[in-house]
């Protein structure tokens, strides 16, 4: 299934290049916002000027990777709901859960190489980016990324269940895409939230989407904090996926079809 969703999102060819246009202009008009905020404060949350503008090429990067506008796989099922061409999917042999998340990982590994390798490139030509300390670091990354995917899988498929019970979802839809986008930390990195807010910013899951991944790549997290920040990651991931499973289990005994 994860095969056949990488071909199907690379069908979309001027949407990709669409995207690509986008996340680069938007990551240079960011970096130049940021660069400012950290003129007037150098150090802030704990980031330089370099560490800042990477941050924001990073979330260009991964930001259809981990969907943070909502969508992927998870809005298929939604649609299929509304439909009634759910009642096929019930009858896979395989889990309604395990199926879409095989799909959307085929469609995060589209979005990783068709989205996220050319801005990062564009990225590190214009402005002075960080890289990571070693291997290690790389790996560790690489870990952290496919663990936000689960997360935001786990998010969207939670989202994409209220249609079950909702004549319209698109309210939900977008009020989780308001918090992933704001509490993610791609509109500001969650270092420069103050006090209490910030603390609570960095706790909820959406923090696991983007700003743990960004700050194992610049080296923020390292040895006891980097196994706690992914620790922080695959439990929130464990927690929305077992409470997804236990969603659409109930769902599945009380579907009503509408739509025709």
């Amino acid at each position: 299934m994860a095969t056949r969703s990488f071909r199907r999102y690379s069908t979309y060819r001027a949407a990709t290049l669409a995207g690509l246009f986008t996340n680069t202009v938007f990551g240079i008009i960011n970096s130049f916002v940021l660069l400012a905020v950290w003129r007037a404060n150098p150090t802030a949350g704990g980031y330089d000027a370099s560490d800042a503008v990477t941050y924001v090429w990073l979330g260009q990067s991964i930001i259809m990777v981990v969907m943070l506008w909502g969508g992927g796989t998870p809005s298929d099922l939604t649609e299929r709901i509304r439909t009634g061409d759910v009642t096929i999917d019930l009858h896979r042999p395989a889990p309604l859960l395990a199926w879409y998340l095989s799909a959307d990982v085929g469609r995060a590994v589209f979005h990783l190489l068709a989205r996220g390798v050319v801005p990062t490139v564009v990225g590190a030509l214009l402005f002075d980016l960080r890289y990571p300390a070693g291997p290690g670091t790389v790996v560790a990354f690489a870990v952290s990324v496919g663990l936000a995917l689960l997360v935001s899988f786990g998010l969207r498929m939670l989202v994409a269940s209220a249609s079950f019970w909702l004549l319209d979802a698109q309210g939900v839809q977008q009020l989780g895409s308001l918090l992933a986008v704001f509490l993610s930390g791609l509109t500001l990195p969650l270092v420069l939230f103050p006090g209490w807010f910030g603390e609570l910013a960095r706790a909820l899951p959406f923090a696991a989407l983007l700003q743990v991944p960004a700050d194992v790549w610049l080296g923020q997290l390292t040895g006891p904090a980097l196994f706690r920040g992914l620790g922080f990651q695959a439990g929130w991931a464990a927690v929305l996926l077992a409470a997804a499973h236990v969603t659409l289990r109930r769902a599945e005994r009380r579907v009503v079809v509408q739509g025709g």
